[in-house]
């Protein structure tokens, strides 16, 4: 760890409060790619056929993705400087509420949070994340979410940009039992019981824990809390079986048979609630209007859970030609979607293909501080620079509300 905290400090010298990530890559071995995430064709099933093709790419992450016979550190975002890598969490670990401010350091003793691109070829099954009283039982974190669909990623929408969310109003605890005991038979139905929302790119959702959500098609940004936890209650999606497994694994052992005790874990009125959609439904609010500066910044993930600021995320959209230095109320990691250009004293480019374990200039971590001061962003090229950027719990408390789009 000596070395860890003298190449942090060496780059964050470097970088003035900025640090350059490599990609982190994390397959699914349960789901098809979506193949838009600008890996090169040949390197989708990278990590072998056997681990399942890759269809995530993790953000500033410090939490390990809970894949069966991956390595310890598979969704693990690492610092590059000079020639070395060392994992962001590790850096953390090192520099404490400098890097992410007291608040989250007190609070949490880590950075709680990530993000990433979540790509597929079609629909996932109808699945939940626990509470964090749920995940517990089992030594896990719970996990609140949220979506955003970024139109630079979504030229195609491929098989299903759709998704199911929540029960229709009216359905019972019994059919959703009786879904369950049905796991063997097939189908067991349980979509019937559901109501699919179109995804339109440049919008997105907040998904509190213990909400049936089957995630469509189109390449989500997904804010979300530091966990990899979930329960899977479809039993066949595009025409493949999903394993009960995956419905039981982040339940207590003695319940993986207690279809009633997996359908008390859902939290009902949020998941048969009417106006669904007007309590989770998102669209893009300007922070201030400075477009006249060439330059404007959206809230595209905001809102609270159970009354809590868990996380937010932002759009930055510079035109050519123009810079402007933004101020944040915390740390936050950044991906560029489009154009080229500098952050700070490094240098942002939006790649058109990467090769499995090569480098990129896409993504960097900003510390609390480095926020706080402020950061400047300039666009070096002849397209508009787009990066989209995540904030840890309570670092936006000007963030709007669910439904403020519409005011």
């Amino acid at each position: 760890m000596a070395m860890t905290a003298q190449l942090t400090e060496s780059a964050l010298t470097a970088g003035d409060g900025i640090l350059r990530l490599a990609p982190t890559w994390v397959p699914r071995s349960f789901l098809q790619p979506g193949r838009r995430l600008k890996l090169h064709p040949s390197d989708y099933y990278a990590l072998g056929t056997h681990r399942g093709g890759i269809d995530e790419r993790w953000f500033a992450s410090a939490t390990v993705a809970a894949n069966e016979g991956a390595p310890d550190d598979e969704g693990l975002s690492y610092v590059v400087h000079d020639g070395q890598r060392f994992t962001l969490r590790d850096a953390i670990a090192e520099q404490g509420a400098d890097m992410i401010g007291d608040h989250i350091w007190d609070t949490y003793g880590r950075w709680p949070v990530y993000s990433k691109f979540f790509d597929n070829m079609g629909p996932i099954p109808h699945h939940m994340h626990q509470s964090q009283e749920q995940a517990a039982l089992v030594g896990q974190e719970g996990k609140p979410e949220s979506y955003y669909f970024p139109p630079q990623m979504n030229a195609i929408g491929n098989n299903f940009p759709y998704t199911f969310m929540g029960l229709e109003p009216g359905t019972s605890k019994q059919d959703v039992i009786d879904c369950l005991d049905r796991w063997n038979d097939g189908d067991n139905g349980i979509l019937d019981l559901s109501k699919a929302y179109r995804l339109k790119p440049g919008t997105g959702w907040l998904i509190p824990p213990c909400v049936l959500h089957a995630p469509g098609s189109l390449v989500t940004y997904e804010p979300q809390w530091g966990s990899d936890v979930f329960g899977m209650y479809q039993s066949m999606v595009d025409g493949r079986a999903v394993p009960r497994s995956l419905l039981t694994k982040d339940f207590p052992e003695e319940h993986h048979n207690n279809n009633e005790y997996l359908v008390e874990a859902l939290d009902w009125d949020a998941n048969v609630d009417p106006s669904f959609k007007d309590s989770h439904y998102l669209e893009p609010i300007p922070v201030a209007d400075t477009s006249a500066e060439g330059w404007v910044d959206r809230w595209i993930v905001y809102g609270k859970v159970a009354g809590k600021q868990l996380f937010t995320a932002k759009e930055l959209t510079v035109d050519p030609g123009k810079k402007c230095t933004i101020t944040d109320g915390g740390a936050f990691g950044w991906i560029t979607v489009q154009g080229e250009g500098t952050i700070g004293k490094l240098k942002l480019q939006t790649p058109a293909m990467i090769r499995f374990g090569a480098m990129t200039e896409d993504e960097v971590f900003v510390t609390a501080k480095r926020a706080v001061e402020g950061v400047t962003i300039e666009n070096t090229g002849t397209e508009p620079l787009v990066g989209l950027r995540y904030f840890g719990p309570n670092a936006q408390p000007a963030a709007p509300a669910v439904g403020a789009h519409k005011q």
